[in-house]
């Protein structure tokens, strides 16, 4: 009854605080209000909640998968993949119904294995805040050979895997996208 008038047109704004307050300690869930905070996405808020969660947890495996991160507003999908530069060494995946995006941090020579059943082959390499001086990849038609990519100039989208391994190296920080497919 009382979930009820949050999935009613009858709840409005002023009940909603509520509502959510005394459903949460009916299943024993903790509500983080960080509304008072305007400066962070959404998107960061969360982020930084599930890095902060466990303290002492190994964090180096953790991969955070980010479900209708893209395809809507495009001032919304700017500001979740600011999100992946703010935590580039958290892996984040931001996903939608056609493709995925992560970064590639420049400080690591990245290999990439395709799902090829569900991924591929549309791909690029996307150079977003700075010049990569420096791009060589293998395992895509369009292979990179120490190539120079920034925006208003070359950027690597629309190739394709060639493979079920890609490989990365660049001297900046790059967006990887793959399609996907549907099933």
């Amino acid at each position: 009854m009382l979930l009820h008038g949050f999935f009613s047109s009858e709840c409005d704004q002023s009940n909603l605080a509520q509502i959510l307050v005394l459903a949460s300690k009916m299943q024993g869930t903790k509500v983080v209000d960080e509304s008072h905070d305007q400066d962070t996405t959404d998107l960061h808020k969360c982020v930084a909640y599930i890095r902060d969660f466990a303290p002492n947890l190994d964090k180096s495996n953790l991969c955070i998968l980010v479900a209708g991160a893209l395809g809507g507003r495009f001032d919304h999908e700017a500001g979740n993949i600011n999100v992946l530069y703010r935590f580039s060494t958290t892996r984040i995946i931001l996903l939608s119904d056609d493709c995925l995006i992560y970064l590639l941090p420049r400080t690591h020579c990245h290999e990439i294995h395709i799902q090829s059943s569900v991924e591929g082959p549309h791909c690029g390499l996307i150079p977003i805040g700075m010049t990569s001086v420096s791009t060589t990849t293998t395992g895509l038609q369009w292979d990179l050979t120490n190539t120079e990519m920034r925006f208003g100039d070359l950027v690597s989208t629309s190739n394709l895997v060639q493979g079920e391994k890609i490989t990365v190296q660049s001297s900046s920080d790059l967006l990887w996208t793959i399609s996907i497919k549907k099933v």
